[in-house]
């Protein structure tokens, strides 16, 4: 709808007699606006309106210089609105309705009812009482707190005489700090907290520097949920959910090796001993002699406190000295605390063609009852969050996300990469996380329009899978899809709502999770079951033909499934059972197969933990070959080996990225095996299945820097998984230690 029609919508909605300033009500509901088709200077001839409904439209946010002073009453329910702080230029409102605005909860409640001083009905609510607590009680007690983590923390970092760099440098620590470690209330209304202690941090930085305040909220930057946390009881995300946060070396150095030293690197097998636990894939890979066998590369010490290279921020010219000084001491506060946590970057060894990683982050977020001393939840999966943008399901555009799901212990976590800030935090106590798996939904809004959305879907030892829509901060529903934990799960990349389910029942199943609808109602069902001759680790529908088959790698093989829907049968068998070479070099098909990716569109990577190496082999010539054979049993047409560790320790799961032709493995010592095949690719296709007679060397190997907690070395460090962004921009190791790591590319 254009301006000129809006105003001409308005010409009639009232007398050709009245002349349009001296209105007081104006009814423009059901009329299919925009925002855009909300002119302000035709609204500026309205001066004296005191109430106005602009329910049941297309709005998803509305302009901030509308100028009616003297509004009153305003009806926006119906809507698609997501900020309600605009609303603070209309100081007169009283009354207040915006229900049915999926994007709004209780943090904008408490938001427009500090920054409207006369309200006295939301949503048909009398909130006069609350209200005046949220302006008077709940600001002076985070006035306090937030004057005291100044006055702790940030006071004698501040000389007597400092530079307008100098004070940009403060000011953009503090607000940070204070945003992370000033908690008050509710923690459900973690976003509102942190939207009014940023504020009046603001206004005393403006008093304490003697500058001009700007606390205007129109300005400040909208948090967009940053750091809230989606549970079933929601908690905010704060320090003692982020027990160590982020961590940053002093220097950000790429920390790999190259090839050639990977080739002298030592490998003593380590002496191991699996814990029988009720959490059956369990979680310790116990070690008797954890320690690394030979030197690092580097012993240079660079302990870093957390506040100051959150961000990777740097001392303005000059003062590097009196900062260095001062994080001496808050270093020594913080390890009396026993919240220190310490790095001690890998020394780099040039080469050309290895790859430069920036170590960026060190989290601990997923911490078992918040504890910072725990370093024992595992962490298992790591999955990018797709862009709402990334083309059709059948043609999608590779590009980079800095949004990733991990998941450990009783929760799940999104994390932006960049900043290492936790952007939100579910969590199910008694439960353990062990895979998580996007989509993206297209949902049908109340007036009918069509809108995309990312769903999480979030599953394990419970064999429930929960369903989460990210951007509402909400889990709208979950699956009782297993008996039995589930393994790991992943969505079909050509039908948006059909989720693979792995667990330890010895089923894989195919749901439907239907599409919610504007009322979070939907409605799942089982599509298929397919038999499984042991328990499923890991799968993976093969790209040439994502609606035919999957791939299954087992507690005793791997294994291939037809998954076409035109079939009749519901319940079905595997179609063949791949063979690999066993330690004897004979060929069997009963043998662990706990890694297994696709690295092109024929290329299978998989993995034993028993073998010491990785396969890589051609899915069409083995299957096709199956074809040919009444045996469901047949070799897998091996085209190269891949050198890797030599533990037997079972669940160090590998990934690749097809866009980069990258391997990525982590072993027992910490380190990420990196191998970059793309010279391999066209000798693979030429070969017609002749495999090639050496292993092929990691390219490099990430090693895992000298980490230290409350003064001890973190020596017990396994890579249970490590995941790329699509384009190779981050890199992502999760540990056994309930730390997750984030490198990224330079």
């Amino acid at each position: 709808m254009s301006k000129v029609t809006t105003e001409l919508l308005l010409e009639r909605a009232v007398p050709r007699s009245t002349r349009l300033r001296k209105i007081e009500t104006l009814n423009l509901s059901k009329l299919q606006l925009k925002t855009g088709d909300l002119d302000p200077r035709l609204f500026s001839r309205l001066r004296h309106l005191q109430n106005l409904d602009l329910s049941d439209n297309l709005l998803d946010k509305l302009p901030a210089n509308l100028s009616l002073p003297d509004l009153r009453v305003l009806n926006c329910s119906n809507n698609q609105l997501e900020d309600v702080t605009v609303l603070k230029q209309f100081p007169l409102l009283e009354e207040l309705n915006y229900e049915n605005n999926v994007y709004l909860t209780t943090n904008d409640d408490y938001k427009v009812m500090f920054l409207l001083q006369n309200l006295r009905l939301l949503n048909g609510k009398d909130v006069t009482k609350l209200a005046n607590h949220v302006r008077v009680v709940n600001s002076r007690e985070l006035t306090s707190k937030v004057t005291a983590h100044w006055e702790r923390h940030f006071r004698s970092q501040l000389p007597e005489k400092y530079s307008a760099e100098h004070v940009k440098f403060i000011r953009k620590k503090f607000l940070k700090s204070a945003q992370t470690h000033v908690i008050y209330g509710p923690s459900s209304l973690g976003e509102f907290t942190r939207w009014r202690v940023k504020m009046i941090a603001e206004e005393l930085l403006a008093s304490m520097l003697g500058q001009e305040e700007n606390t205007n909220p129109e300005t400040q930057e909208r948090m967009d949920d940053n750091e809230e946390e989606t549970t079933e009881n929601p908690r905010e995300v704060g320090d003692d959910d982020i027990a160590q946060a982020t961590l940053i070396p002093s220097k950000r150095r790429g920390n790999h090796s190259t090839a050639g030293s990977a080739s002298k690197r030592p490998r003593s097998q380590c002496n191991t001993e699996e814990e029988v636990v009720l959490s059956p894939r369990k979680s310790s890979h116990s070690q008797d002699d954890p320690t690394p066998d030979r030197p690092r590369a580097s012993n240079q010490q660079a302990k870093v406190a957390e506040e100051t290279h959150r961000n990777g921020e740097q001392p303005p010219k000059g003062q590097s000295h009196r900062r260095s000084s001062h994080l001496t001491e808050e270093q020594k506060s913080q390890e009396q605390d026993k919240r220190v946590l310490t790095i001690t970057p890998v020394k780099n060894l040039e080469d050309k063609e290895v790859i430069s990683l920036e170590p960026l982050h060190f989290l601990q977020c997923h911490s078992k009852g918040n504890s910072r001393e725990d370093f024992k939840t595992q962490l298992w999966s790591c999955v990018f969050e797709p862009p709402l943008d990334s083309g059709t399901r059948k043609d999608p555009v590779v590009s980079t996300s800095r949004t990733m799901a991990t998941c450990g212990g009783e929760s799940v976590c999104l994390i932006d990469c960049e900043t290492g800030i936790v952007l939100k935090k579910y969590k199910v106590p008694a439960e353990e996380f062990f895979t998580v798996a996007w989509t993206t939904l297209t949902m049908v809004t109340n007036d009918g329009r069509k809108k995309k959305h990312n769903i999480l879907a979030a599953a394990g030892r419970r064999g429930i899978v929960k369903l989460i829509h990210v951007s509402a901060d909400f889990c709208y529903g979950e699956i009782k899809a297993h008996k039995k934990p589930i393994a790991t799960a992943c969505f079909s990349p050509t039908c948006e709502t059909h989720l693979f389910t792995a667990s330890y029942d010895k089923r894989i199943g195919l749901w439907d999770i239907g599409v919610p609808d504007c009322d979070y109602n939907f409605k799942a069902s089982q599509l298929m079951v397919l038999e499984v001759a042991s328990i499923p680790l890991r799968i993976a529908l093969v790209p040439s033909c994502p609606d035919q088959f999957l791939l299954a790698g087992c507690e005793d093989g791997c294994f291939a499934w037809d998954i076409r829907l035109d079939k009749p049968q519901k319940s079905r068998p595997f179609e063949v059972a791949f063979q690999f070479p066993n330690d004897e070099g004979e060929e069997t098909a009963s043998h662990r197969v706990d890694g297994l990716a696709f690295l092109n569109k024929d290329v299978v990577v998989s993995k034993s933990s028993k073998t010491g190496s990785i396969y890589l082999w051609s899915w069409s010539q083995s299957f096709e070959a199956q074809g040919k054979s009444c045996h469901r049993t047949r070799p897998a047409l091996i085209l190269a080996e891949l050198e890797w560790s030599t533990t037997d320790l079972p669940y160090l799961t590998l990934s690749t990225c097809p866009a980069a032709e990258y391997v990525f493995c982590g072993d027992e010592k910490g380190s990420v095996w990196m191998y970059n095949l793309s010279k391999y690719s066209s000798a693979w296709r030429a070969s017609k299945g002749k495999r090639s007679e050496n292993r092929i060397a990691p390219t490099q190997i990430l090693e895992w820097p000298e980490l230290q907690a409350n003064g001890e070395l973190l020596t017990e460090v396994l890579i249970n998984n490590v995941v790329t962004d699509p384009t190779f921009t981050y890199l992502i190791a999760l540990t056994g230690v309930n730390i997750a790591a984030v490198w990224k590319k330079t």
